[in-house]
């Protein structure tokens, strides 16, 4: 199934729906779980992961769609989206031409999403969707409103560069400086949500790109929602160390201290989230 823009073909940069795309609809029974995929020149690999990941939570026996974002793409990966959403009816495919950060597709994502949960899952499948069920195991079992993969969890298997190693444990002291989290791990991209949280949250926040996940758990912490980590196996798998170098991570810290600045300084969110209403009540999870 493809889906342009609200209001249509001009909306928000958003391509148009092409004849034959949007089937399967009324076949579909509503999901429970929302899977959101932001793509961004993945080639022929995002017709296989796509595949593999509806495969997979065809077994765990809840209904499921996997909304796929391609943010912007330079590259066939439009082609190999469209050719995976005509074969799998769970598939959602979202489209715009503009490349505006993993961020702003995931948001975008949501907005399209059915799901009771929604989870967010990195197209490339570092960590596999066979994991997720962990997850939902972890949010019925705990209570937990947000469930993160931790790369420093005790029971993680991680396998990843030398680089991304450093850059990622500089970022988690920063992250524990400025903002007191008690998390672990903030950056891996599988993470699982009660959609009332990203209804809250994602209309504070003004991050596009890489620090978009930790000014959403930021958000989520001040609100009161429940956070938890549960370990991951997470295989490296991007060519040239990945797309996270020296010049994103200049780019990060710049985003986190804007957060820092948002949040301590001007009480940004504070005057944001009093539009959108009260603090968190904590509720039942649905599973």
């Amino acid at each position: 199934m493809a889906i342009a823009g609200e209001d249509g073909c001009q909306s928000e940069g958003f391509i148009c729906q092409e004849e034959g795309l949007l089937t399967g609809l009324e076949e579909q029974t509503t999901p429970v779980l929302s899977l959101i995929v932001p793509a961004f020149n993945e080639g022929v690999q995002i017709r296989m992961n796509l595949e593999e990941s509806v495969e997979v939570l065809r077994t765990f026996g809840v209904p499921f769609e996997v909304v796929v974002v391609n943010d912007g793409s330079h590259d066939d990966t439009r082609k190999h989206i469209d050719s995976a959403a005509r074969d799998f009816p769970e598939i959602v495919y979202v489209t715009y031409r503009k490349n505006s950060g993993k961020g702003n597709a995931l948001t975008e994502g949501v907005r399209f999403a059915m799901g009771n949960l929604v989870a967010f899952m990195d197209a490339d499948l570092e960590i596999h969707p066979r994991q997720l069920v962990r997850f939902m195991e972890e949010m019925e079992g705990n209570g937990a409103d947000v469930v993160i993969g931790s790369k420093r969890h005790p029971g993680s298997k991680v396998d990843y560069p030398l680089k991304r190693r450093f850059l990622s444990w500089g970022f988690s002291l920063l992250v524990r400086s400025l903002f007191g989290l008690k998390l672990s791990d903030t950056q891996p991209g599988f993470k699982l949500f009660k959609k009332e949280v990203l209804e809250r949250e994602l209309p504070k926040l003004v991050v596009k790109k890489y620090a978009f996940d930790l000014e959403l758990l930021v958000n989520a912490d001040q609100d009161g929602f429940r956070i938890v980590e549960v370990p991951i196996e997470l295989h490296f798998n991007r060519k040239e160390g990945g797309r996270i170098g020296f010049g994103e991570a200049k780019d990060i810290f710049l985003d986190t201290l804007g957060i820092f600045y948002r949040l301590r300084i001007i009480r940004y969110y504070e005057r944001e989230g009093s539009l959108i209403g009260g603090q968190h009540t904590h509720t039942t999870p649905v599973v």
